[in-house]
């Protein structure tokens, strides 16, 4: 034991405002945005600082959004000495990982998640998948529910959050009639996400050809730190295997409980959301009482979590 896990959020966790105090009291989070902006050739900051919402929730905008509040928030933990010994991301968060990581270049990295963020949106007309998210049922539960729905059209569970919490992906209709089943097999909760595409679904599998073709343009290493990749919860063995992971993830279910199992069979017992939001935070402590977690999302959190390793 006694190994550190950084984990990096994804989609679900912006929110207008995010990352103001951190350009103004850290030189290293100014740095960051600053080459997002030149990266992106646009001011992606101005829209983490001051919207509009509306704006800030477009896919190809969070997702370039959290990469760099994320990758932010890390160079100011790393600044003071605070290196984690493995690293995970869900969905969006599995880039800002794998630059922590050192495995793909910040500058990189941005652009091509916006692509991404673009590819997912243009995969499904808007109005026309959805996701839910069911509470208080089996992973075997929802396999069943999401397979009788299935004849209304495409529904597949998308995310294995934590115990009792699991998320469906699919076409409108058939998500609908999934909520519906849940709720009568007894589900706490099943209730529609707001979100723009049905991710991590077969749906995606368009988005996920196109993102294969720019991730021939990036140069990814070997990682410098241990990366749990979301496709199998295994650590990645190599640069290539991180493609090849990348492309799969857009339309594969995210296997996050297992994803943190996994980093506790490595030893971690400290874990430290690094990022928006304070969701897997929530997560990992459902699927362990036995772990401290630790966040760094903004000024108050990480000066927290600074101090808690002693800087």
């Amino acid at each position: 034991m006694n190994k550190l896990a950084f984990i990096f959020p994804g989609q679900g966790a912006q929110y207008v405002g995010m990352g103001k105090d951190l350009y103004d009291n850290f030189k290293e989070a100014r740095h960051i945005f600053d080459e997002a902006d030149k990266a992106l050739n646009e001011k992606i900051s101005k829209i983490c600082f001051e919207g509009p919402e509306e704006k800030l929730q477009e896919t190809v905008n969070t997702q370039p959004a959290i990469l760099t509040h994320s990758t932010a928030c890390f160079s100011i933990l790393k600044a003071n000495g605070i290196i984690p010994d493995i690293v995970a991301g869900l969905s969006i968060g599995e880039y800002s990982a794998l630059v922590a990581a050192e495995s793909i270049k910040f500058e990189q990295a941005v652009p091509l998640v916006q692509k991404r963020g673009r590819f997912m949106q243009e995969a499904v007309p808007l109005g026309e998948g959805g996701m839910a998210a069911i509470l208080g049922l089996t992973k075997e539960e929802v396999l069943e529910i999401c397979s009788i729905a299935s004849k209304e059209g495409v529904v597949e569970a998308a995310n294995f959050n934590c115990p009792g919490q699991i998320v469906i992906a699919g076409e409108a209709k058939a998500v609908s009639a999934a909520i519906e089943l849940a709720k009568e097999k007894g589900a706490k909760k099943a209730i529609p996400l707001a979100v723009s595409a049905p991710f991590h679904c077969s749906l995606m599998k368009p988005a996920a050809e196109k993102l294969s073709v720019e991730l021939e343009k990036v140069d990814i290493t070997n990682p410098k730190i241990p990366v749990v990749a979301n496709v199998n919860a295994e650590i990645v063995p190599s640069s290539n295997a991180i493609k090849e992971f990348l492309i799969r993830q857009v339309y594969s279910p995210v296997f996050w409980e297992d994803c943190v199992r996994k980093m506790m069979d490595f030893g971690a017992d400290v874990f430290v959301e690094v990022g928006p939001g304070k969701a897997l935070s929530g997560f990992v402590k459902k699927i362990s009482k036995d772990v401290t977690v630790l966040n760094a999302g903004d000024s108050e959190s990480l000066q927290k979590t600074i101090n808690y390793f002693g800087g």
